[in-house]
């Protein structure tokens, strides 16, 4: 418990915001990108302890949240049919299509299973090879590898029902687009430790030169949060622009080699939507040529169905952090986590679920 004691001290966060509160001199606006930060900030009640100088604006960061309504759909058809056996990681299973989400499909017959691995899914294929297995493989760099090696595995093993419903996304062209936005609001971000473990941190250093932007590496406890927000700060009020690593016992410079290859041999770059937010130029990944076999979107030939989002939800305002959860007028009415209008309701890092959870259920103005 002594590292779960050290990164959780009252005494030790009591000094890091004493600190913040005398270098502080002007407002400032930090993103934390990632979804796992957000839940640790609201969680703790980190941002109404900080100055109030200091706005912390929650961004996009959740890969269920961005994963778009097309996509949703998509992986709900494949579902539906009766020769599938459709894999998932738990927690897409509430995340709302365009009339219902992966609970209902099960509900109605399908053959939904809960994996805790995506090689879950390749055994599956194994043992019932008359049925197609999918793996629905979302999520940033973080689980870009292992679904990666997945596709290899099912590869070497010349399985032919295996396939993966794509959607992984990148952090570095989100915050391009983030700082190119003309209600671009950020000065500082909070990168995502998880996918500088994979990726390291070379891909930030040119967006910190463009756009003049601190990024500081940071992890999730309370302390890391806090500690990453004092470097931003300072480096904001000494008019510095720096890529910092504030995470150094799970992150360094260059990542995890091996894993890298294994990305860039099954998977290539691509244009990629984001749910709320649009197409992002280069901001995702599809299997490569070599791999193209295994792509379940042309396997059960889906590539076709599009969609709208609801009216009422403005998810994508807050994945883009121009609004907080509260500002939504579903929030906590129309959008509850038992009946939600837009993922970031369900998702276990999504900033509309942490505010509910945590009862940020109503707007503080000044």
């Amino acid at each position: 418990m002594k590292y779960l004691d050290e990164f959780g001290d009252p005494d030790l966060a009591r000094s890091l915001l004493d600190d913040i509160a005398r270098r502080v001199t002007r407002p400032w606006a930090i993103m934390e990108v990632c979804g796992g930060q957000t839940h640790t900030i609201i969680r703790n009640g980190i941002d109404q302890l900080l100055p109030p100088e200091v706005t912390l604006i929650h961004g996009p960061g959740c890969p269920v949240c961005v994963t778009p309504l097309e996509t949703i759909d998509r992986a709900l058809e494949i579902a539906s049919r009766p020769d599938v056996i459709f894999c998932s990681f738990g927690d897409m299973l509430r995340v709302p299509g365009s009339g219902r989400d992966l609970f209902r499909v099960k509900s109605e017959g399908g053959d939904v299973r809960i994996v805790y691995s995506p090689l879950d899914a390749v055994r599956l294929a194994q043992e019932n090879p008359d049925k197609q297995v999918v793996f629905f493989g979302i999520g940033f760099e973080t689980t870009a590898p292992a679904n990666a090696m997945t596709v290899k595995m099912a590869q070497q093993l010349g399985l032919t029902n295996f396939s993966l419903l794509v959607s992984h996304v990148l952090v570095p062209p989100a915050i391009t687009a983030l700082m190119e936005s003309p209600t671009r609001r950020v000065q500082g971000f909070l990168a995502a430790g998880h996918v500088c473990t994979v990726m390291g941190m070379s891909e930030y250093e040119p967006l910190v030169e463009r756009y003049h932007v601190p990024i500081v590496v940071t992890g999730f406890e309370p302390l890391d949060v806090l500690e990453g927000i004092r470097r931003v700060l300072t480096q904001l009020e000494e008019g510095r622009a720096e890529l910092e690593n504030a995470y150094p016992r799970a992150v360094s410079p260059e990542g995890n080699a091996t894993a890298q290859a294994v990305v860039r041999d099954v998977f290539e770059v691509t244009d990629r939507a984001w749910r709320g937010i649009g197409t992002i130029p280069a901001s995702g990944w599809r299997l490569s040529p070599a791999y193209a076999g295994f792509d379940a979107e042309t396997r059960f030939d889906v590539t076709g169905i599009t969609t709208e989002e609801s009216g009422l939800c403005r998810s994508g305002e807050v994945l883009q952090g121009l609004i907080k959860p509260v500002e939504c007028e579903a929030f906590g009415r129309e959008c509850t986590p038992r009946s939600p209008l837009g993922a970031p309701m369900v998702s276990s890092e999504g900033a509309c679920a942490a505010y509910y959870q945590f009862r940020r259920l109503e707007q503080v103005t000044a």
